[in-house]
């Protein structure tokens, strides 16, 4: 067993200082003392997936993101870690639980979990190790997985076993409570305008100093095939990680960041509009085009007809909210929430359907990444 601060100030002199993560009991003494270190970043997140998201936002940031879950919500974190770090060549630094190790008793809900966490990583092509316990395995440890990661720009994993870590308990931050937001309400009933016409005025409108994350599908597709940006991020696969992506964007950099969202993305991972408006970040504006369909998978409605996005994003912390329903309102709407302190949410409806000839992003994935986090860093 070892203290947390044992493994904490040797990964943090290897520049491993964002944290984000969903509790377990096994990981109690080490996320307590990430989220009470005065020289680390914690991120609590709403999944285990969403907290991939943060972190590799954080890498595209600049920072070195760790992402700590149970071995339960290792499932959670398949599609992210598989078509997000992976194609994006993101070097996230996962710890997980072994909850349901073989010969230990567990819940039974652990069972199975725990006979295939090794296998489940090895399926994912994630190279892994146990996590030390004795602080004389730390260097070894941390060298193999930083040598691994440098090598592949790739997640590497530890798998920490039950009492790995002393518990010396928690130091939590006060969170101040955020005070009711403000809502614009611009909608008129008009003529719903096309993603991409909104997209095209995006383009007019955008600062060119703005980092911008487009969600994955045809959003992300129409806007490289109307305007290719060192500044845009194309997300593909990991539908839903934009917004948190985006986060873990804003609160490692100064500059303005946007996410490009969707309503069944949205939908998905609800949960990342109460973090964001939990950590706040002054500098994110989220955009969600919302047609009412998956778009990409042939025009199936979503739910998203009788949801109310700004009041949701209002009722999670977000200071400032707008919906609009034309392209004079997006127009107005976003004039107005690029001037404001954020986060800002703009909920816009549109219309389903796109580009008669819409391209795909000719860039590779990590490619896209080099070259947004070396915008992103350049101020």
């Amino acid at each position: 067993m070892i203290e947390a601060d044992a493994f904490l100030e040797p990964a943090r002199e290897r520049g491993f200082d964002f944290y984000s993560g969903v509790p377990c009991s096994f990981l109690t003494p080490f996320i307590n003392r990430a989220i009470g270190h005065p020289k680390l970043s914690y991120v609590g997140a709403a999944s285990e997936g969403e907290a991939v998201a943060i972190a590799a936002g954080a890498c595209l940031a600049g920072r070195r993101g760790v992402t700590m879950c149970q071995n339960s919500g290792l499932g959670n974190t398949v599609n992210p870690l598989t078509s997000l770090a992976y194609p994006f060549r993101i070097p996230i630094l996962l710890i997980t639980t072994w909850r349901g190790q073989p010969g230990h008793i567990d819940e039974p809900q652990h069972e199975l979990m725990g006979r295939i966490t090794d296998r489940l990583l090895d399926n994912m092509e994630i190279p892994h190790r146990a996590f030390p316990k004795e602080v004389t395995n730390i260097p070894d440890a941390l060298e193999e997985a930083d040598r691994a990661m440098t090598a592949s720009e790739r997640p590497f994993a530890f798998i920490m076993e039950k009492d790995s870590v002393r518990n010396d308990g928690l130091e939590q931050p006060q969170r101040v409570l955020p005070q009711p937001g403000t809502r614009y309400d611009l909608r008129e009933s008009g003529k719903r305008p096309t993603r991409a016409e909104v997209l095209s005025a995006f383009l007019e409108l955008v600062n060119e100093d703005a980092a911008v994350i487009a969600t994955t599908g045809k959003c992300g597709r129409e806007l490289f095939t109307l305007a290719d940006r060192k500044q845009h991020l194309y997300q593909v696969g990991s539908m839903g990680c934009a917004s948190g992506l985006a986060l873990g964007v804003a609160l490692n950099v100064q500059r303005p960041v946007i996410v490009l969202d969707g309503d069944g993305a949205a939908l998905m991972k609800m949960g990342t509009l109460a973090t964001i408006g939990a950590y706040a970040p002054r500098n994110l504006l989220h955009v969600l085009l919302d047609n009412g369909t998956h778009d990409s998978t042939g025009g199936q409605v979503t739910v998203s007809e009788s949801v109310d996005f700004a009041a949701i994003a209002l009722a999670c912390g977000y200071p400032q909210t707008f919906t609009a329903d034309t392209i004079e309102g997006f127009r107005k709407a976003f004039q107005k929430a690029a001037s404001l302190t954020g986060p800002v949410l703009l909920h816009l409806r549109i219309r389903p359907g796109s580009l008669s000839k819409l391209g795909r992003p000719s860039v590779k994935p990590a490619d896209v990444a080099r070259r947004f986090r070396t915008f992103v860093g350049s101020n």
